[in-house]
Order: structure tokens, then sequence, then C-alpha cells
């Protein structure tokens, strides 16, 4: 038996519901021509979106978060995306 229970705390719930989440995150993601082929590594965890890797641009960073952003159910996306070869992050101001 698991330890949780939807009864308890909602958390099978709310698993499913991330894994739902991030499978939408993720298609919506390769069906964009800015982001699609680029290896990116998406962990959903209670409805927050990280987006981790690299991208060829920060554009492109900024793009791959405004997208997590446009998935009905995200709460909250952490853009982890550094830009490859670059001085460093492809950080997004989080302004939508």
């Amino acid at each position: 038996m698991h330890p949780f229970s939807a009864d308890d705390d909602g958390y099978e719930e709310d698993h499913l519901g991330d894994e739902l989440l991030a499978d939408r995150v993720a298609a919506t993601l390769r069906s964009d021509p800015r982001i699609r082929g680029r290896r990116i590594e998406l962990v959903v965890q209670n409805r927050v979106v990280i987006l981790l890797g690299d991208v060829d641009t920060a554009e492109a960073g900024a793009a791959a978060g405004r997208a997590a952003w446009g998935v009905p159910g995200v709460f909250d996306v952490c853009n982890r995306l550094g830009v490859a070869g670059g001085s460093g992050p492809a950080w997004w101001d989080g302004s939508r």
C-alpha cells in the first residue's frame, strides 16, 4: 500500500495531474518551431514547471518559458535554461 492515498491529502490526484500537465507542456514545446528539436528537461512538481538544459539563443529560452506559462493549469515556471556555448543563462524575466 502506498503511504499516501487520494483520500488522505490528494497526493495521487496531484501526482496524476502533474504527469498530465507535463505531457501538455511537452506537446506545446514540441509544437513551437523556436524550441522544437532542443534538448530541454521538463519537470513538473505541484503544477510548477521546471525547465532545464541548454538552448541556442536567449530568445529560444524565453520562448520556452512563455510557452510553458501558456499551458492551462501551470501555477509557476522556473526557467533554468542556459544558452549553449554562451556566457550565462537564458533567464526569462517572468513577464507573460
